[in-house]
């Protein structure tokens, strides 16, 4: 049976680890070829490249540095020929209160998580071939706020879900989708099941458990598919309800 992906060349930000690696696995499965970035985990990611194989490869890239992603992108394309579906992963959280919070981190979520995301896209899809796509890794906090002090947060993940609207839009005469996943609580080692806010996250979840990582990456290869062909401007929760 032919994978859904076959001949498809990937980029997933942040994919050594957590939803990210699962995302970069899931994709592999499918038949697409690889790359992925990684900030601080080069042994992580270097062991992820290695266990895919192929010609899957890892490259360093700190999305903090906005200005350096058009590099990235153009290595990228010389390595692979092109990019046939972009993956925006990578992404930091930080909270605080109005009036206790500082600029400082307010703009250190939205250059993360908003900032790096548009410059990255706006080069990539000066050369993705029509056809392709793009999927954002936005939040359930990017469609409401659920408790106070995550308004930096909740702002960056509102703007990735604008992004994703509005791109839909202007890249539809290619026929290149633009979706967005929202995930819930996930189970991660930045995010245990056993951490000290697991307990309170779970009892927002109807479905009463976190959620795995290989399900986020369900989501976006199926957005990433030819059975998604009909779907652009979407955001996808994958909840257990928590939404609802």
């Amino acid at each position: 049976m032919t994978k859904k992906l076959t001949g498809k060349i990937a980029l997933v930000t942040g994919g050594s680890r957590g939803i990210g690696a699962a995302i970069v696995k899931r994709l592999a499965e499918e038949g697409a070829e690889i790359a992925f970035t990684y900030s601080a985990s080069k042994e992580a990611a270097e062991k992820l490249a290695a266990e895919i194989g192929g010609k899957t490869k890892a490259y360093h890239a700190d999305a903090h540095d906005v200005a350096g992603l058009p590099a990235l992108a153009d290595k990228v394309i010389k390595d692979f020929g092109r990019i046939d579906i972009l993956v925006n992963n990578a992404g930091v959280s930080g909270g605080g209160l109005i009036g206790e919070t500082t600029q400082e981190e307010y703009q250190r979520i939205m250059r993360v998580n908003v900032d790096a995301v548009f410059a990255l896209t706006n080069e990539v899809v000066k050369t993705m071939p029509d056809g392709g796509r793009i999927i954002n890794i936005s939040s359930i906090l990017g469609e409401r706020a659920i408790m106070a002090g995550l308004g930096n947060y909740n702002a960056s993940k509102f703007a990735v879900v604008g992004q994703t609207r509005s791109w839909a839009r202007d890249l539809a005469p290619r026929n290149i989708l633009v979706n967005a996943v929202l995930p819930g609580p996930i189970a991660t080692d930045m995010n245990p099941e056993d951490g000290p806010d697991a307990a309170a996250m779970r009892s927002m979840v109807p479905l009463g458990r976190h959620g795995k990582p290989s399900e986020i990456a369900a989501a976006v290869a199926f957005l990433a598919s030819p059975d998604a062909s009909f779907i652009t401007g979407a955001t996808l929760p994958v909840d257990g309800g928590s939404n609802a």
